[in-house]
């Protein structure tokens, strides 16, 4: 019997349990209660068929237990789970039902892109957010404001694929996409980042998603017979398996092929067989959004395999992906949005239309909720989700950094890392940005076929087919090219300098380039080819490339690629020399220009006017009959060219002037003497024309070759096109020049320096080069555009050219240019000009003008009291002149000033004593001519005036 104690605490216990139940179960029935549960519905769209959808499935239960169970909030977020069954109606069906049916607040979802599309607009009308994982670039956030994207979209991988081949200075790639939204999406901005990093896009190839394994093949090798190495896949995991399934087949995943996949292919690796990824995608490149590591994520992984197990037993080889780190991230961040904004609306939806004739969309009604959902949405951080620093900014999920795997063996190999900051790295930093020190370096890669060196890019097609290259038929000048033909093989051959240089060349290249050579002419055999025509074979596919002495230039360079030059660069002129000048009779006027020689005359005459105008009215010398003061003044000047004037001066102002202009005639006759000597004694050749404006001026004819784009240059620089003759030979090169203008010849060639050198090697010392150089480009190998081959080409002949054999083949084929040296000075003119004595003449003009400026003011002022007359201009300026013209007196002479000498003051007593005959009745009276002179003064004058006895003495017997 029980007892009775055990039973009334069973009873008890009962009891308790029915009144917690009631009072759990209260508040979630009772919508009024202050603390009841408010429940938002949100719909999820998932294709539930994949692999992704269930990896997503899974998170997504996940992330709402995680977020309940850490909320303190009354909102509880109630899933509605649908199945699109990988089609569009479906999933458009499932958000009408979702939106009509049960008045969801938000979706999350459709995956795939073209779902999307369509549930958008449908959204919209409901004015519900979706927040979906579609990676297409197709679909904009901006068309659609009721659209957040929450997965990284295609678009922005194009920027790390360009940076992986811009790393390894590829110039062309292969894009191998899918024929579907999905694919086509990502090709414009593709080929934009490549074209960005100067990398061609020379093939699309594109693959239907229902093709059978033979169409692959054949569109392999298709590929294959192209010369393009260099593959880019965004293909679907499944369609992807049994692309390189057939690559391998094809021979295409050996040494030399590079082949590089996409995100979504290397995010879900895991979903290929093993057995595709061992035997056929080893050695193949992939990125994708980098996930970093953490606690959180390692513990969320071992929960997350129970629980899918859980809910799907019969799935082992799945492993959790960045998609499924999405879904949960973007699932937690919607929970908080729909926590921060659903307490100031209530969560659900206005009156419908119940129209007899209504559809189910206008059924559907508006979300009061989803307009407040949407802009809490769109800008939105979880900075501890699992899948890294999950940043939503104006509904796009903002770009993380891509790693970059190489797949080996069994699986992935990580190599590095890309950020749209720092680009390309070896390793990253703890806060995201890669690291300095090893950046722009990638981890040890192993290549297709086994091997780790990287591949070239690019191969000459399997078909056989040899590079047709197009050399020009000359009718002269045979040393840079000559093309034969055998008349019974009809074999072309090539030589001379081009063709020597160019197989060389292609030797030197680490591969084998099979080539035959392709003659072109012009239709009339008699004239030379134009080469813009040999050019444009290239463009129009005729050639695959051009070898011969084709000048690398702006025009031609717009249609085809060159290789860097093998020869110097230039245009110049070439002109008959002239006679030995020193048999010229007037050949000492040659030093100097006949400007320089007009103005140091000038200037001659100029210094003799202002010395004689200091001079004048102290100097004795500088005095007397008009002749003889204009031959003083030509006299002074000239002889100090060689420094012969015996004349004194004495006014300072004199001597400064004479000082700065004997220092100017002193590196006048040095240079003059100095240019002479160089011309007496230096066997010089000179042209008989200095410039090639003087052939304008006078009008010459002017030569070229015959085919050349010289003759464009000719006109450029204004060359009257009547006056341009063209000639194909040396010998007529030749044969014009020494005819000259005047008989129907030319007075000058104007070609490249390469036909000049040979020309002037063969006519040595007869012709010479005048400047100036023209610079140009020089002779290149032109190759189409984008070509693989030209930096290849262009690293070999770099090469060619510093070793020896340049030399070599130079010396064969133009012998040893040491034998002419003069051919090499450029011919200018020996004669002095007057812009290099400018300076000199500057000074003496400054120094003379000074001196008679300040002559001028002190005469002015000494004579100012004429000038202060109430007499007429004329009659002052009479008055001025003729006290230019008086004699200046002189201390030594009859002094009026109170401030004479000692000397004067001692000697005119004594004279007068001497002179007077009132003083001295007994002398007898003496004539000039017997009175004895006193000793002449010290002074720069060569004849002294009489002394004051003697003047007193005159004085005197003229008063008697």
């Amino acid at each position: 019997m029980p007892n009775p104690r055990c039973h009334f605490l069973i009873l008890l216990m009962k009891f308790v349990s029915i009144i917690c139940f009631c009072h759990y179960i209260m508040p979630i029935s009772g919508e009024d209660e202050t603390n009841a549960v408010k429940k938002v519905d949100v719909g999820i769209i998932l294709d539930l068929e994949t692999n992704v959808a269930k990896v997503m499935h899974t998170c997504i239960l996940l992330a709402l237990e995680d977020y309940h169970a850490a909320s303190r909030s009354a909102i509880r977020i109630v899933p509605h789970f649908r199945d699109s069954k990988k089609d569009d109606v479906e999933a458009a069906s499932a958000a009408i039902s979702l939106l009509k049916d049960v008045k969801v607040q938000a979706i999350f979802g459709p995956q795939m892109s073209t779902q999307t599309d369509f549930v958008i607009d449908i959204a919209k009308r409901a004015e519900v957010p979706i927040i979906s994982p579609a990676t297409s670039p197709l679909l904009t956030v901006k068309e659609h404001p009721y659209f957040i994207r929450a997965a990284l979209p295609s678009s922005s991988q194009t920027k790390a694929i360009a940076a992986i081949v811009s790393r390894f200075d590829w110039r062309e790639v292969v894009v191998i996409y899918e024929d579907s939204p999905y694919g086509t999406g990502i090709v414009p901005h593709l080929s934009d980042a490549l074209l960005e990093n100067s990398t061609l896009v020379s093939y699309r190839s594109v693959i239907s998603p229902s093709a059978n394994d033979d169409q692959i093949l054949r569109e392999l090798y298709k590929l294959n017979t192209m010369q393009t190495r260099i593959f880019i896949v965004h293909l679907q995991p499944s369609l992807a398996s049994r692309l390189f399934l057939k690559a391998e087949e094809a021979g295409m995943m050996s040494d030399g092929y590079a082949w590089i996949i996409t995100d979504v292919l290397t995010s879900l690796l895991d979903s290929v067989n093993r057995s595709v990824i061992e035997s056929s995608m080893q050695g193949v490149l992939g990125i994708k959004p980098y996930v970093p590591r953490s606690n959180e994520l390692t513990n969320f992984n071992k929960r997350w395999r129970r629980r899918f197990r859980q809910e799907y037993p019969d799935m082992d080889t799945v492993e959790l992906n960045v998609y499924g780190l999405w879904a949960y991230d973007g699932v937690t961040a919607l929970a908080k949005a729909v926590e921060k904004v659903a307490g100031t609306a209530t969560p659900k939806s206005n009156k419908v239309d119940t129209r007899d004739n209504s559809t189910d969309l206008d059924a559907l009604g508006t979300s009061e909720l989803g307009s407040l959902l949407i802009d809490s949405m769109q800008n939105i951080t979880l900075k501890t989700g699992l899948s890294g620093d999950f940043r939503i900014i104006n509904g796009e999920l903002q770009p993380s950094p891509y790693q970059i795997v190489n797949i080996i063996g069994k699986g992935e190999r990580s190599i590095g890392f890309w950020t749209e900051t720092d680009g390309i790295s070896y390793k990253l930093k703890m806060n995201g940005k890669t690291a300095k020190s090893n950046n722009k370096k990638l981890g040890t890669i192993f290549w297709p076929g086994e091997s780790n060196i990287v591949p070239r890019g690019w191969e000459i097609p399997t078909t056989g087919k040899k590079l047709r290259i197009g050399v020009p038929v000359k009718g002269g000048l045979e040393q840079f090219i000559k093309v034969e033909t055998d008349p019974k093989t009809k074999a072309v051959t090539a030589t001379g300098f081009c063709a020597d240089v160019f197989i060389e060349v292609i030797q030197s290249l680490p591969y084998a380039v099979p080539y035959e050579f392709i003659p072109f002419r012009m239709p009339d055999s008699h004239t030379n080819p134009n080469y813009d025509h040999l050019v444009y074979k290239i463009s129009s596919k005729e050639y695959d490339a051009v070898v011969g002495d084709v000048t690398i230039s702006e025009s031609r360079s717009k249609n085809v690629d060159f290789a860097l030059p093998f020869t110097e660069s230039g245009i110049s002129a070439v002109v008959p020399v002239k006679d030995d000048e020193r048999k010229n009779a007037w050949i000492f006027l040659k030093p100097l220009q006949k400007e320089l020689w007009i103005t140091t005359g000038a200037f001659f005459v100029f210094i003799g006017f202002v010395v004689w105008v200091l001079e004048h009215r102290v100097n004795e010398e500088f005095r007397g009959p008009k002749r003889k003061q204009v031959g003083m003044i030509f006299w002074f000047s000239f002889s100090t060219l060689v420094f012969a004037h015996k004349e004194r001066v004495t006014s300072n102002l004199t001597r400064f002037v004479v000082i700065v202009w004997a220092f100017v005639v002193l590196v006048l006759t040095s240079s003059y003497t100095a240019s002479l000597t160089s011309m007496l004694t230096v066997q010089q050749l000179q042209p008989t024309i200095t410039d090639l404006n003087d052939l304008i001026k006078n009008g010459e004819y002017v030569g070229y070759q015959e085919g050349s784009f010289v003759k464009d240059i000719l006109k450029r620089m204004r060359f009257d096109s009547t006056k341009l003759r063209n000639y194909s030979t040396l010998e007529e090169y030749n044969a014009a020049l020494s005819r000259g203008s005047k008989n129907e010849g030319v007075g000058a060639i104007v070609d490249e320096l390469p036909y000049l050198r040979l020309f002037l090697n063969k006519y040595c010392g007869k012709y010479i080069m005048i400047g100036p150089t023209y610079k140009t480009a020089g002779f290149g190998f032109a190759f189409p555009k984008g070509s693989p081959l030209v930096p290849d080409v262009s690293r070999a002949v770099l090469k060619v050219m510093e070793g020896e054999f340049m030399n070599n083949i130079i010396q064969k084929w133009f012998g040893n240019e040491t034998d002419c040296p003069e051919k090499d000075g450029m011919a200018t003119t020996s004669s002095l000009t007057l812009d290099s004595f400018k300076g000199l003449f500057l000074i003496a003009g400054v120094s003379a003008s000074s001196a008679l400026l300040i002559f001028f003011l002190i005469f002015l002022y000494q004579n100012r009291e004429i000038l202060a007359t109430d007499d007429s201009i004329w009659q002052k300026l009479s008055a001025i002149a003729k006290a230019f013209d008086d004699e200046k007196d002189k201390p030594n002479s009859k002094s009026e000033n109170p401030g004479e000498g000692n000397e004067s003051q001692t000697t005119t007593p004594f004279a007068a004593s001497a002179a007077s005959p009132e003083i001295f009745p007994n002398l007898p009276s003496q004539s000039p001519e017997t009175r004895t002179a006193s000793p002449p003064d010290e002074g720069f004058s060569t004849t002294e005036p009489g002394t004051p006895l003697e003047e007193t003495i005159t004085e005197a017997n003229e008063e008697r």
